[in-house]
């Protein structure tokens, strides 16, 4: 599903410019080389990124980078424009215009973006941000020459009609909702933060805008925002995979060498933010707020500002990881706070430090401000000590290196550095520029800018008959005009089928390899995997077990969670903190989780430190303490969490289902617990739960990315060969999936909700039924992508949700489908009526193999991008062991999906997800749509949500 949304930071991007071709002498363009090899930190190597410079004569950038080691190729192109340049009168604009380069142009019909990515096994997306918009697609390295046409079209000839406009904003403004809205602290940090911290910078208004703004928007003003800022002097295009760069650059000269630069300015917006001349402080109040927090902020630096670095290095000690001083302070020690967290915002013009903390139940917001303060404080009046300095660099290092693995984080790295400061070589500068802050330039930044008078302190609290909700900000002036914009021109026409310009044929296809994977077990039955990879020095591990939350007891649902939350939580010789330390200070990523089936500990690090990384995953799965305390603690942070998650019609729905399908059934209960099984656990039952099924006799232990089969087996023998099963044997579940239910009609009553939740659920297939793939290729077909029948019924024909989707949710046992969207609450029973009727479709009316072509290679081509990380390499592999499927499913996987035909698709979905059978679960505000829902389900059940219970299989 496409994120097409606003971000306040920067990431990702996609647009395009002038309103028709134009056709001019393309002049000889230069090429220079813009790599810079800066100083890696001791023992891990962040290579370069490695890209080629070269400019048209007019004026696009153009950035390529030669990767041979992927069979796929991004091209990014990214717009100096965002939503800074929103004109008055018109907040949100720039993101809504970013949906519409979607959609048609002088060549391409509607939606042909979608068709050249997805239908081919590639992705599309795009996101805005403050100060830019970027696009961006990943498809086979065969495909490049399609999509440098594709991106040169939109950018010359967008084409724009009211019925599209009409329902892209529509779309835009559920969106609002589902973010905003429906979300607990959507309208706190989405609105009321930005909007508070900035006094005339256009970065006060939110990306997202308002829905009055929305509306206010015509088309007049779409074409005329095209002509203004879609213009190649104004766009940066990057190019990244497996490509032959001669033939590439010919490309690029014959697609965007044409396209003219207008002569016409574009608007001024070079605001300055006024230095703060005291303390602000603001509350706001919103509906369904289930705890207070609390934002306090500072106005700090741009992007390109040398103190970029130590601020970085600073908000890394302040809160990253569970060392981090709020984590140490706010959540373990004072456990007054649910949440704590930290974000360094440096946009092209300003930036600015925030720090804040979701309350825990019963604790105020001036508990939360004091903590806040007094961090901050310390920050000022000690140096930092040199363990958590290099704890901090070593994090921030060891993430720069994972956003780095594939071809389209690289470019898209590259890409936020020259929109921010114009200069490529900055991005390999920054892992110098971190490890050179000293404690000194740490202390002197919080000195500099994080001074009580400078302070911005919000709290955000429910809203009730005293105290209604706040409301956000409207007729904001801008900087940028209407009236400043460029006349529209010309507007481009989609010309008949036989004037248009033939796509470009594919090229030869460069296949994706997958490794061979070494398997062996150590003599105490434990099971080792081994794929290994050449690229980035990273390597994964993840040891996985046959239990999970199926295993729960019963009336403890959250036991099998919480046994894998207190593994990282204290060891027979090392506390909570010391392990959180000891991962940080290394870079790796450490912890563990568990599902329905399945519980694991994983460890991804850099290749020179992961052997420390390795051994300390050892200790936290074979010696864990199960403190009393540390229990409470989680038991606490567990049941916060519920509270925000259970104010979610998203998560009500989900939660609900499984209750509608399962019952009783060891499926049924919630994974993570409820608010009254989760205080029910005690020592004793994690303690049982960890002894009867961490054991190596049922563990499979993965390895992927730089390492050797032999490297992996000494580590293998090193940390678990001496380890032995406990004497008593494991019971796993039977039959966790229960007996057939009768379909049930559920309305979760949340009166004020955002937004419904609308679910279709029907009991389904376990993951090595044979009916799996043709139900896979089915279910992508139905809900698996923005081109999924779904998608295209809800969203792009309606423009009634964000997104719409579908899940086979395949298990060990008998697994749940489902098919879900959000949607206003007055459109809940039209939404269910589309899912229902595209359900029934797949059983009753034949799929063409025209249908299936596009379908397979979706599934074929992110089969091939998991390929390209360690971590996504290593799932693979880990989720055939866990279902006992051979080594040899990995190369198989593409066949078997090429294998499915549309009869056996049609006869699967007829067999197991007949849509007589289907469950519809709605979450929302029932008042605005029960009489309607009524009248086509008389026997459908309304459950206030204060009386919603989990724990029981009637949820009553």
């Amino acid at each position: 599903m496409k994120l097409r949304l606003i971000t306040t930071a920067a990431v990702v991007a996609l647009l395009s410019s002038s309103p028709a071709w134009a056709y001019e002498a393309a002049a000889p363009a230069t090429a220079v080389t813009v790599t810079v090899a800066d100083t890696a930190p001791t023992g891990i190597e962040v290579p370069p990124l490695g890209f080629t410079r070269r400019t048209l004569a007019n004026g696009l950038e153009i950035y390529s980078a030669l990767d041979a080691n992927t069979s796929n190729v991004t091209v990014q192109v990214w717009y100096r424009v965002g939503s800074k340049d929103d004109p008055a009168g018109r907040s949100g604009f720039a993101h809504l215009f970013e949906h519409l380069m979607f959609k048609a142009t002088r060549n391409l019909p509607p939606e042909t973006f979608d068709r050249l990515t997805e239908d081919v096994g590639g992705f599309n997306n795009a996101f805005t941000a403050d100060d830019m918009t970027a696009y961006y697609e990943v498809v086979p390295a065969n495909h490049l020459q399609r999509m440098l046409f594709a991106e040169a079209e939109r950018m010359g000839s967008l084409v724009v009609d009211e019925p599209t406009f009409d329902s892209e904003r529509d779309v835009v403004k559920e969106e609002y909702r589902q973010r905003i809205l429906a979300s607990p602290y959507g309208r706190l940090f989405g609105l009321f933060t930005p909007q508070t911290i900035y006094l005339d910078s256009p970065y006060r208004r939110p990306g997202i805008g308002s829905i009055e703004e929305l509306d206010a928007a015509t088309l007049d003003d779409v074409l005329r925002f095209h002509q203004t800022y879609y213009r190649p002097d104004n766009a940066i295009l990057i190019v990244a995979g497996n490509f032959d760069p001669a033939q590439m650059n010919a490309w690029i000269d014959q697609y965007f060498g044409p396209l003219k630069r207008p002569t016409t300015p574009m608007p001024a917006n070079d605001v300055v933010e006024p230095e703060p001349t005291g303390p602000r402080e603001a509350t706001f109040y919103a509906p369904n707020v289930p705890l207070p927090a609390v934002v306090m902020a500072w106005p700090t630096v741009a992007y390109r500002d040398a103190d970029r670095a130590a601020l970085t290095v600073l908000d890394g000690v302040l809160s990253t990881g569970e060392s981090s001083r709020l984590y140490r302070s706010l959540v373990y020690d004072q456990q007054i706070a649910a949440q704590i967290g930290s974000n360094p915002d440096f946009a092209q013009q300003a930036g600015n430090l925030t720090a804040y903390a979701i309350m825990t139940q019963g604790q105020s917001p001036e508990a939360g401000i004091a903590a806040l303060k007094a961090e901050i404080a310390q920050l000022r009046d000690e140096p930092v000590s040199a363990a958590e300095l290099a704890e901090a660099k070593n994090e921030l290092v060891a993430n720069t290196l994972r956003g780095r693995e594939s071809v389209d984080d690289r470019a898209t790295t590259l890409g936020n550095v020259l929109i921010m400061t114009g200069d490529a070589s900055v991005a390999d500068r920054e892992i110098a520029d971190i490890q050179a802050v000293t404690a000194a330039d740490v202390q002197r930044v919080a000195r500099r800018y994080l001074t009580d008078d400078r302070s911005i302190t919000m709290r955000y609290l429910p809203a009730d008959d005293e105290h209604p909700a706040s409301v956000q900000n409207m007729n904001v002036d801008a900087p940028v005009t209407l009236a400043e914009l460029a006349p529209v021109g010309t507007p481009a026409t989609l010309l008949p089928a036989e004037q248009r310009l033939s796509l470009p044929q594919p090229g030869t296809e460069i296949a994706p390899v997958t490794p061979l994977v070494s398997d062996f077990r150590l003599s105490n039955g434990l099971r080792v995997l081994v794929a290994a990879t050449e690229g980035l020095p990273l390597v994964s591990a993840r040891l996985s077990f046959e239990a999970g939350s199926a295993e729960d007891p019963a009336g403890k649902a959250g036991v099998a969670a919480l046994t894998a939350a207190l593994l990282t939580q204290g060891t027979a010789d090392k506390s909570a903190p010391e392990i959180a330390t000891q991962i940080e200070q290394l870079g790796a990523s450490v912890g563990a989780g568990s599902g329905v089936d399945f519980s694991n500990v994983y460890a991804n690090a850099p290749a020179d430190v992961f052997p420390q990384a390795m051994a300390l995953m050892a200790d936290l799965v074979r010696n864990p303490a199960f403190a009393a305390e540390e229990l409470e603690r989680q038991q606490a942070q567990t049941l916060d969490g519920l509270r925000v998650a259970l104010s979610q019609p998203g998560t009500i729905a989900s939660q609900t289902v499984a209750r509608v399908i399962y019952g009783g059934a060891p499926y049924g209960a919630p994974s993570g617990g409820t608010v009254n099984s989760i205080p029910a656990i005690d020592r004793a039952d994690v303690a049982a739960f960890h002894r009867a099924y961490y054991r190596p006799s049922d563990a499979t232990l993965v390895f992927s990315g730089k390492i050797t089969p032999a490297e992996a087996r000494t580590l293998a023998q090193q940390a678990f060969g001496d380890w032995r099963n406990p004497a008593d044997a494991a019971a796993t579940a039977a039959h966790p999936a229960g007996t057939v239910l009768s379909p049930r009609i559920i309305v979760i009553d949340q009166p004020g909700a955002g937004q419904a939740a609308v679910v279709a659920a029907i009991r389904g297939v376990s993951r090595t039924d044979a009916d799996y793939f043709p139900l896979t290729v089915g279910n992508t077909l139905l809900g698996g992508g923005f081109s999924s029948r779904l998608n295209q019924e809800i969203r792009i024909k309606r423009g009634l949700s964000y997104g719409a989707g579908s899940s086979l949710g395949a298990r060990q046992d008998v697994g749940v489908f489902t098919a879900s969207a959000q949607t206003r609450n007055d459109a809940a029973v039209e939404v269910s009526d589309l899912i229902l009727a595209e359900i029934a479709s797949l059983a009753t009316t034949p799929t063409t193999e025209a249908d299936l072509a596009p379908r397979r290679a979706t599934l074929i081509g992110g089969f091939g991008r998991s390929l390209e990380t360690v971590d996504g390499l290593g799932g693979l592999v880990a989720n055939l062991a866990l279902y006992d499927l051979p080594m040899s499913e990995l190369a198989a996987y593409a066949g078997r999906v090429r294998a499915v035909t549309p009869e056996q698709l049609e006869a699967a979905f007829a067999r197991h997800l007949p849509v007589n059978e289907a469950s519809l679960v709605i979450v929302g505000d029932a008042a605005q749509f029960i009489d309607a829902l009524r009248a086509k389900h008389p026997d459908v059940e309304v459950i206030p949500l204060t009386d919603l219970n989990l724990d029981s299989a009637t949820l009553h």
